[in-house]
């Protein structure tokens, strides 16, 4: 199963909000850039996630593809919304990591709430309206989600990944 590379959506989003030689860039434009930043943390973390409990060399199964499309937007929102709390839930105190999640991993998780709010805006609102610098500071948003994630420990990141495949109940 050929993965989405992260990377490339981001730079597919700074082509988008790139004005067109004469005048702005379209609203479709500017819309599908904040869409493209905020599924390049996604399939980041869903990729991360298969890796994880499959294996890299286990992309072309069916069991890898069941992983990486078993973590829903919903989800992978709440967990985030969790993470960033002050004090989490009890559901998560036998799963948390020595230390939590730490900086890097709260980061993330916020950078993940705010880039799935303003997907939904750009997806779904008829009256949103973006601008140049909102879709640029997306991408930007994005880009540092990714590198806060890719420098957080290994223990936090694995529990990040362990609670966002496998939710506790």
């Amino acid at each position: 199963m050929p993965v989405l590379n992260p990377d490339h959506l981001l730079d597919q989003a700074d082509r988008l909000i790139a004005p067109p030689g004469r005048g702005a860039p379209r609203q479709a434009d500017l819309r599908r850039a904040i869409s493209a930043a905020y599924y390049g943390v996604f399939h980041a973390l869903v990729t991360d996630a298969a890796d994880e409990f499959m294996g890299r060399t286990q992309r072309q199964t069916p069991s890898y593809g069941l992983v990486y499309r078993s973590v829903d937007h919903r989800s992978l929102v709440r967990l985030c919304e969790d993470v960033t709390k002050t004090t989490l839930p009890q559901k998560y105190s036998t799963y948390m990591p020595p230390g939590g999640f730490g900086p890097d991993l709260k980061a993330l998780a916020e950078a993940v709430i705010d880039l799935q709010e303003k997907r939904v805006l750009a997806d779904y609102d008829p009256l949103f309206r973006v601008g140049i610098s909102d879709a640029a500071l997306a991408v930007a948003t994005g880009r540092t989600a990714l590198v806060r994630f890719r420098n957080a420990p290994n223990e936090p990141k694995k529990v990040f990944l362990s609670l966002l495949a496998f939710s506790p109940r």
